[in-house]
């Protein structure tokens, strides 16, 4: 897939994801996102580490996002499926950024500080734009921004450690075999 699919395809599944939240359709984000995924898996050379790695940025998605849910920095009109944790949307948001890790932020793989720097900047900056289109309520802006910019810093450079592990497995699993 080439990069400025990946940049487009990422763009059009926050948008959807963000304004169909907004507007009390919170499962048209996560249904562009699905095929946005499953493209990016059939165009990947290796789909099941890239599969990996989408769940695994689900997981840490969910995680972080139910932490200021639970507390009272952020809440979510729409999508929560159980009180207390983020809602489907935000995680499969989580889920379409990890098909960036390999073409679209392949260029930040060695350079995990400019990732954390640039993580605790737009991630929050994100979450601002999110709120300002409906989809969440900050509800303690000054916690909420400080958190979210540090979890951001971790786990922007974080996905882009665990692509590099599933590179570097891929490859030696090619080796063996070839």
């Amino acid at each position: 897939m080439h990069v400025l699919i990946n940049i487009v395809a990422f763009k059009i599944g926050w948008v959807a994801t963000i304004f169909g939240a907004a507007n009390e359709f919170p499962l048209l984000g996560p249904a562009v996102i699905m095929i946005a995924i499953l493209v990016h898996l059939v165009a990947t050379k290796e789909p099941a580490q890239e599969l990996f790695l989408v769940f695994l940025a689900g997981v840490i998605g969910a995680s972080f996002d139910s932490l200021f849910v639970a507390a009272g920095w952020l809440s979510y009109p729409n999508g929560t499926v159980v009180s207390g944790l983020a809602p489907y949307w935000i995680i499969a948001l989580w889920m379409l950024f990890a098909t960036t890790m390999n073409l679209a932020f392949s260029w930040l793989k060695s350079r995990m500080r400019l990732a954390a720097l640039l993580g605790a900047i737009f991630g929050p900056v994100s979450y601002f734009f999110g709120a300002q289109a409906g989809a969440v309520v900050i509800n303690d802006f000054s916690a909420a921004m400080i958190g979210l910019s540090i979890a951001w810093a971790i786990s922007f450079p974080l996905l882009l450690e665990l692509t590099n592990q599933l590179d570097d497995a891929g490859s030696a699993t090619t080796e063996v075999e070839a």
